[in-house]
């Protein structure tokens, strides 16, 4: 029996990893396996993940209709992933704004194929896996395409001239150890597919003036600021009050992100949010929650404004709702006193902090 061989493969990675900032990048790519792990709706056996490529198996081969369905749904789900990093992206770094760049190709064959046993996981191997992943390395002028191996062309008995809006099939041919082998393939062009939406209704508008602001210069890269902010588990390093951070740590954070403090055994619910500045060059973090005692919302906006490569100015505005009338002149007599005591302690923390690492 025939058996079908799947493989997504990430274009791009290469250049991507190796010339944008590595932690972000990992994240990025590990959140597009994912994608494409959650987007196998044939059901299909995981055999390995290499890198940048997922190698899937399934011993009996779907319906033809089935297998373009297969193809179709996966890069809709990664280019829609691609979509929403790019529309909700908060950090300015090289891995989070290229990351929109990354193309899918995939290779499909069929054929007989035999197991290895490691570790309690069947894995296939021989000459088709061998020939499947060959032909990763190709003539097909573009970075975003779906190969379909003669064999499977066979087993299928496909008409390159039965094209549809998303699948226009051509010839290929390529040779490897002096052997040629034929193929079908068909660019993707992106604006064919329907991509799933994706929310972005976090990005607010205050009218009121915040209750207080902080600002102060850092001398540090700018990047290296917005990260010990944005990513969680800096936090701890100089904010103070908080007894531990909950979030995903295999994401990078953007709008609609949650994380949660807990304080005191409380936990405080927080949404990663942005807002629109009049000043040019201004990079924006927000954060707002409304499961805080003291306020009906707190929204929390860190502005980073570059002043030289290695020098980054600082705004923190905080916008303290409150609940009602009683709850207004507790935030105007005593509550924003605190916060403000308490901000410019944590910030002069983070201003010794990256000062020190910089040095």
């Amino acid at each position: 029996m025939k058996a079908l061989l799947f493989l997504p493969d990430i274009s791009g990675f290469t250049d991507f990893i190796q010339n944008t900032e590595i932690e972000h990048s990992q994240h990025v790519i590990q959140e597009l396996l994912d994608v494409l792990i959650q987007s196998n709706i044939e059901n299909m056996e995981l055999a390995e993940v290499e890198g940048d490529a997922l190698f899937f198996y399934k011993e009996e081969l779907p319906s033809y209709e089935n297998l373009l369905a297969q193809v179709e749904h996966m890069y809709t789900a990664f280019y829609s992933h691609l979509e929403l990093l790019r529309k909700n992206r908060v950090c300015p770094c090289n891995a989070c704004s290229k990351a929109p760049q990354l193309e899918l190709k995939i290779i499909i064959h069929c054929g007989e194929i035999k197991y290895l046993t490691l570790q309690n996981k069947r894995k296939p191997f021989g000459k088709e896996v061998i020939q499947l992943h060959r032909l990763l390395k190709n003539s097909v002028e573009s970075d975003n395409y779906v190969i379909m191996t003669s064999s499977l062309i066979e087993a299928y008995q496909i008409n390159k001239e039965e094209s549809s809006s998303l699948f226009d099939f051509q010839d290929g041919v390529d040779t490897y150890d002096n052997q040629e082998i034929d193929y079908l393939y068909t660019k993707i062009n992106k604006q064919n597919l329907t991509l799933k939406p994706y929310a972005f209704a976090y990005k607010v508008d205050l009218k009121s003036s915040p209750t207080f602001k902080v600002t102060l210069p850092i001398n540090a890269p700018l990047i290296d600021v917005m990260e010990h902010i944005t990513n969680y588990k800096y936090r701890h390093e100089w904010a103070e009050g908080v007894d531990k951070y909950e979030y995903n740590e295999d994401e990078v954070t953007r709008l609609g992100t949650k994380h949660v403090c807990v304080i005191n055994g409380d936990h405080l619910n927080f949404t990663t949010i942005t807002k629109d500045v009049n000043e040019e060059g201004v990079e924006v973090y927000g954060e707002m929650t409304d499961t805080a005692p003291v306020a009906k919302k707190i929204y929390t906006f860190y502005l980073f404004k570059k002043l030289s490569d290695f020098k980054t100015h600082l705004t923190i505005e905080v916008h303290l709702q409150p609940k009602n009338f009683l709850n207004k002149l507790a935030i105007f007599f005593l509550i924003k006193r605190i916060f403000k005591r308490n901000t410019f302690k944590n910030l002069g923390k983070l201003k010794l902090l990256l000062e020190s690492i910089d040095k």
